[in-house]
Order: structure tokens, then sequence, then C-alpha cells
């Protein structure tokens, strides 16, 4: 986020929090500062599941820190008008643009209920504010939300009554993201099985010697069976990010390597021919007049030689027949990550033998590790050639350079003129 947007909702956040701290009524229990934090770190939590944009995230979090402050009114009903009217006046004083300011409007709005929702940042707001239907917490707030109706006007409500509400906001409501879907109303329906079985003990009047499980023990252990579930997929999805991100780097290490390694010897083939084009072009004319260069000469152009052939022989590519059979694909003999296995086939055949091994995850693992493995011999074969290259250049060179001193240390033949 900018600065300017950030100041905006730290402002926000200051003049809501003074707000409901100083100017709610004691007796809203549930609809208060607590709770509207709670919204916004729901939003938060949210945004950054979907990765909204900071354009997204400014009118969202603005209206989730603005969405019940129209509790300091006095009134429930329609709160949500004086909840526009001071967000809009918020707004207006930090010379908010008019498109911001209408987004925080209609995601204030659609919080009403019914909900109505009309985009995603609507969507996300409201699931925010009734997050708690599909979390632990539920019990501990609705019991607040009860204190609050009774202290705040309304009539005291009998637990049986108080029981069939709930119910009924529960069945009637529904999330409107698919994290919310996917998520919270799972646990959601635990609370309605919690609620019905607690009902239904009130109904009947009876009470029994042994209770199998109270209303808490069921909503313990509905939850904790889920929490364990969420859990175990997400211990599953980390463990497969991290098999795959082990992999990814297994690759990218030998890529690099693979790359050092052509480039070190076509540095070596460089640099040999070089030498070989100037020393011929310089040397061979003089080896009349002093055959005592001759011996040096030869070695330099044979350690020369010898070094480009192991840096080309390390360069060299090797390609495989480029074939396989739907035998090969069920037993699982055949390696389809590597193009050498598969060049010369067609596609329907290469597309049918990749669904067969990305629908078996051991024959995909087994895969990547026999490709991980071979393109490491590779590798090892690679670094061995050119390691015998820069030898042979290494130690070749210091012997041509004793080979070249002692040619020079040795007398020159002298040519006896005959006359003719």
């Amino acid at each position: 986020m900018t600065e300017n947007q950030l100041t905006m909702i730290q402002e926000a956040q200051a003049f809501v929090t003074d707000l409901l701290s100083n100017k709610l009524s004691k007796n809203i229990r549930f609809h208060n500062l607590e709770h509207t934090e709670e919204v916004v770190a729901a939003c938060e939590k949210l945004a950054e599941f979907y990765h909204l944009t900071d354009e997204e995230q400014l009118p969202l979090f603005i209206a989730a820190w603005f969405h019940d402050t129209g509790y300091v009114g006095g009134k429930a009903k329609d709160h949500e008008a004086l909840s526009i009217q001071l967000a809009t006046e918020f707004l207006s004083a930090q010379n908010a643009p008019l498109e911001l300011s209408g987004k925080v409007v209609n995601c204030i709005s659609a919080t009403k209920m019914p909900q109505s929702p009309n985009n995603s940042l609507e969507n996300i707001l409201c699931d925010a504010d009734l997050f708690h239907l599909g979390s632990d917490t539920f019990r501990e707030k609705t019991k607040l939300l009860r204190k609050e109706l009774k202290n705040f006007g309304e009539n005291s409500i009998s637990k049986n009554d108080w029981l069939k509400t709930n119910i009924d906001f529960l069945e009637a409501h529904k999330y409107f993201t698919t994290y919310g879907q996917e998520t919270l109303q799972p646990i959601k329906e635990v609370h309605i099985k919690a609620l019905k079985a607690e009902l239904s003990e009130l109904d009947d009047h009876t009470k029994k010697s042994k209770k199998s499980k109270n209303t808490d023990d069921i909503i313990v252990e509905a939850l904790k069976i889920e929490d364990d579930k969420k859990k175990k997929k997400e211990k599953n999805n980390q463990s497969e990010r991290g098999i795959a991100t082990v992999f990814r780097i297994m690759a990218q290490n030998q890529n690099n390597l693979s790359q050092m390694a052509d480039s070190k010897a076509n540095i070596l083939i460089s640099v040999n021919a070089i030498i070989l084009s100037i020393v011929i072009s310089s040397l061979i004319t003089k080896l009349d007049a002093n055959p005592n260069l001759q011996i040096p000469f030869i070695i330099l152009v044979v350690i020369c030689v010898s070094t480009i052939i192991f840096s080309i022989l390390a360069t060299r590519p090797n390609v495989n027949h480029g074939k396989f059979t739907q035998d090969d694909i069920h037993n699982k003999r055949t390696n389809l990550l590597f193009f050498g296995n598969f060049f010369k086939m067609s596609l329907p055949d290469y597309d049918w033998a990749m669904g067969e091994m990305m629908n078996d995850k051991d024959y995909l693992y087994s895969s990547i590790v026999k490709d991980t493995y071979f393109l490491g011999v590779v590798l090892a074969k690679k670094y061995r050639l050119l390691r015998i290259a820069y030898n042979i250049f290494m130690y070749g060179l210091i012997l041509v350079i004793l080979a070249f001193l002692l040619a020079n240390a040795l007398p020159h033949p002298i040519e006896v003129y005959t006359p003719g």
C-alpha cells in the first residue's frame, strides 16, 4: 500500500476506536469495538486469501472499521444509515475521491440484514461480519448478543425461543465467498446440529440418568474433528509444497552447474582455437630456420587439440531412441520428463502417457527422482571430461613453456654454405 492509503486506514482505526470506546453504550455487549476489530481481522485474512490489490483493500478496510459505528446513535434498527453518514463525513474530511466513498457506502449497505452484496468486496465484508458463525467462538458471541438484545430495550427472550431464533437464522444465512462456503459453512452446520440437539432436550422435558454427551462436548468434538481434518490437509499440502520446492531447487542447481560446465568448455575451445591459429601462422614458417622449435610446436598442437577434443566431449549431447510403448507406461519404465524418451512419439500418445503419469503420484515422483538422478550422472560426466581438459591445458602449458625455453637454450644449427 502507498503511504497515503496506510495513513487513511490508520486514521479510520483511530477515529472508530475513539468513537466506540467513549460514545457507545455499555449495554451493547456484542456490536462493540472488539467485534469491529474481529471483522477487520477477518477482512485482512480474506483479502490475503484472495490476493486483493491495494486499491481493493482500502475501501474494504475502511468499511469494516465503520460498518457498526451507527450503534453510537443508541438504536440497532437501521444503524447502517448512521454508519454510512459517519464514514462519509470521515472520508470527506480526508479529501477522499468520490469513487472510494461510493465503494465504502455500498459495502456498509450490503451488511444490512438480510445481507445483499453485489460484488466481491461486499461479499468479503458480509462474510467477515458473520465470520463467528463458522468459528469456535460462536457460543460465546451468541451469549453476548442475547445479553445485548435484553439490555438494549428488547423483551427478555426465553432460552427455547432463543434457540429457535438462532437455528432459523443460521439455516437462512449463507456465506457468499468460496472461503466461507468451504471453510466456515461446515463448522456452522455443526453449530446448527448442536442447537437442534439442545432444543430437542428442552422440548422433551425428560432427563436421562446417563447422558452420552452434552451439547458443548458435541461442539468440541465436532470442531476437533474438523480441525484435525484441516490440519491434516494443511500438513499434506505443506509436505507436497516442500517436496516440490526441493525438486525445483535441485533442478535449478543442476541446470546452473550444467550451464557453468558448458561455459567453461566453450572458453577452453575458444582459447585453444585462438592459440592454434596464432601458433600455426607465426611459427610454422620458422621451423625450417630453427629445427629446435619443432618439438615444442608439436607438443603445443597436441595439447591444444586434446583440450579441444575433451571440451567438445564434455558438451556433446546424447539423445535416446525417443520412443516408448504402453507397456512401458503401465510398468513405469519410461521417464516422460526427459525429451529423449518421447521426441519421436505423436502428441496424442504423449498426452495419454502424461495423463497416466499425472494420475499416479508414485509414478510422477519416481519420474522426477529418475530425472534428477540421470541429470546428475550426465553432469558428473561433463565435469569429469572438463577436468581432464583443464588438466591437459594446465600441465601441457607448463610443458610447452619449458620446451620452448629449452629449444631457445640449445644452440641453433649452423647452415653450411656450399657454393654451387
